[in-house]
C-alpha cells in the first residue's frame, strides 16, 4: 500500500512541474498544414531564384566536366597523331628516300632475282611515288582533325614500310650478284696474269715488273669474305700489274726493233760501200783498158838523127786521121826523155 501511495505522489509532482513550465514558456502556434504562420508570408521570388541557382550550378558543373573530358580526348588524339607522324617521318627521312630511289633504279640484269625488282616497282606505285611527307600535328587542331591525320599517317606509314622491305630485298639481290660477278672476274684476271707471267719471261725491259705481277697474283689468292669491293680491288691491282708488264714488254720490243733497224742500216751501208768500191775498181780497170788501147793506137816515131847523138831530133809529125785525140801532144810535152835522145834502147820513141 505504501508503494502505491508513493507512486501516486510522484505522478502528481510531475504534473505539477509540467504546469509550472507551461506558465513560463507559452506554446508555439503552428498552422494545420505545417507552414508558417499566416501573419509572416514567404517571398514569391525565392523559389525561382533557388531553382535558377541550382540549374546554373548543374550547367556549370556539366560544362566543366565536359571541358575536362574533351581536353583529355584532345590530348590523347594529339599524342596519337604525333606518334603516328613521327613514325612516318622516320621512314621518309631524306637518307631513307635516297635509299628507296636508289633501289627503285636497279635493273633486272643487276640482280640475282628479278622478282625483287618487280616487287620494288609495285611498292613504289602503291605509295604513289617516293616523296617527302608533310603531315603535321598541331595543338590548335581539333580532336577530329588530329584523329584523321593520325589515321592518314598510319596508312602512308604502312605503304612506306612495304617500300622499305622491297628496297632491302632488291638491294640484297643486287649485292649478291655483284659479289658473284666480282669473284668470277677475279678468277679470270688471275688466269690472265698467270699466262702473262709465263709468256713474258725474258721479254721485258725491267724484270721488276714481273716480280710485281707475281706479288699481285699471290695477294689476289688471299682475298676472302662476302664483300664485292675486296674482290674488285684485287682485280684492279692485278690489272695495274698486268699493264706494267705489258708496257715493259712493249718497251723491250721497241728497243729490239730499233737495234735491229740500226744493224740493218749499218749492214746496208757496208754493202753500199762494198758495191761502190767494186764499181770504182771496175771503172778504174775499164779506164785503164781504154788508156792502153788508146796508146796502142798512137803513132811511133824515130828521131831523124843518130840515136846516140845529142838530142837534136825533130818533133814528130801530127798523127793522121783528123784530130780524133790530141791529148798525146800534151803527154809528149810532159814526157821525160829516155837516155840522151828521149828514146828507148831500141831507138823507139813513144809518146806517153
Amino acid at each position: 500500500m505504501a508503494d502505491h501511495e508513493d507512486e501516486g505522489t510522484m505522478d502528481l509532482q510531475s504534473v505539477s512541474d509540467q504546469v509550472e513550465g507551461e506558465d513560463q514558456a507559452p506554446p508555439a502556434i503552428v498552422s494545420e498544414d505545417g507552414g508558417d504562420l499566416p501573419g509572416k508570408p514567404r517571398p514569391k521570388w525565392l523559389v525561382p531564384v533557388v531553382v535558377a541557382v541550382v540549374v546554373a550550378v548543374v550547367v556549370v558543373a556539366g560544362l566543366v566536366g565536359w571541358r575536362v573530358v574533351e581536353s583529355r580526348r584532345h590530348d590523347a588524339a594529339l599524342d596519337s597523331c604525333s606518334r603516328a607522324v613521327k613514325t612516318l617521318q622516320d621512314k621518309t627521312r631524306s637518307d631513307r628516300l635516297t635509299q628507296y630511289r636508289e633501289a627503285a633504279g636497279i635493273k633486272t640484269d643487276q640482280v640475282k632475282d628479278a622478282k625483287t625488282v618487280v616487287a620494288m616497282a609495285r611498292s613504289v606505285k602503291d605509295a604513289e611515288g617516293i616523296k617527302e611527307q608533310t603531315l603535321r600535328c598541331k595543338a590548335s587542331m581539333s580532336t577530329g582533325d588530329l584523329n584523321a591525320t593520325a589515321g592518314q599517317a598510319g596508312k602512308i606509314d604502312g605503304k612506306y614500310a612495304a617500300v622499305a622491305r622491297a628496297a632491302k630485298a632488291v638491294t640484297a639481290s643486287r649485292d649478291a650478284k655483284a659479289l658473284e660477278d666480282a669473284r668470277a672476274a677475279l678468277d679470270g684476271k688471275k688466269e690472265e696474269a698467270a699466262r702473262l707471267l709465263a709468256d713474258s719471261d725474258g721479254k721485258v725491259a725491267d724484270n721488276a715488273t714481273r716480280d710485281g705481277l707475281q706479288q699481285a697474283i699471290d695477294q689476289a689468292g688471299q682475298v676472302k669474305g662476302d664483300k664485292a669491293k675486296a674482290y674488285q680491288d684485287a682485280v684492279g691491282a692485278l690489272q695495274a700489274a698486268i699493264d706494267r708488264v705489258n708496257a715493259s714488254v712493249q718497251a723491250k720490243s721497241q728497243a729490239d726493233q730499233q737495234a735491229a733497224a740500226q744493224a740493218a742500216q749499218a749492214q746496208a751501208a757496208q754493202q753500199q760501200a762494198q758495191r761502190q768500191g767494186t764499181t770504182q775498181r771496175r771503172q778504174a780497170s775499164s779506164n785503164s783498158g781504154r788508156r792502153g788501147s788508146t796508146q796502142s793506137r798512137r803513132p811511133a816515131y824515130r828521131p831523124s838523127g843518130n840515136r846516140g847523138g845529142g838530142g837534136g831530133g825533130s818533133a814528130p809529125s801530127a798523127p793522121q786521121g783528123g784530130g780524133e785525140d790530141n791529148s798525146w801532144i800534151e803527154r809528149l810535152k810532159n814526157h821525160k826523155p829516155l837516155g840522151n835522145h828521149g828514146c828507148n834502147s831500141d831507138g823507139l820513141c813513144v809518146i806517153g
